[in-house]
């Protein structure tokens, strides 16, 4: 069975986490605002000038996917952990999952039942 302690840093891990890929998220964006218009002033450029915007902006987009990348690698681990977790409890406490997993199917029932 999954004490307090677990439950906490499993709450714990999942918003640091959360956070981070909030913060990634947001960068991600701005990094794409950023080659966008790099890019932009790029295409009414000529010559070297327009040639070092366009490097720019290719870097600025390497980066946003390489940010990108790492978010997507952390969501999957930690992703695997809470599965785990869940499994864990399960399989340490089954009758509650059996009621909990009924509750939610009576309440989707009624839910739908109206209708």
């Amino acid at each position: 069975m999954l004490d307090n302690n677990t439950r906490s840093t499993s709450s714990a891990a999942g918003g640091a986490l959360n956070g981070a890929m909030n913060n990634a998220q947001a960068d991600v964006k701005t990094l794409v605002k950023d080659a966008q218009t790099l890019l932009t002033a790029a295409a009414a450029l000529t010559g070297e000038k327009a040639e070092e915007l366009r490097s720019r902006g290719m870097q600025l987009l390497d980066v946003a996917m390489g940010k990108a990348s790492a978010v997507q690698g952390q969501a999957l681990v930690k992703g695997k952990e809470l599965a785990h977790t869940a499994d864990v409890y399960v399989k340490d406490n089954p009758w509650r999952t059996i009621a909990a997993a009924a509750g939610v199917g009576l309440l989707v029932g009624v839910i739908l039942g109206r209708k």
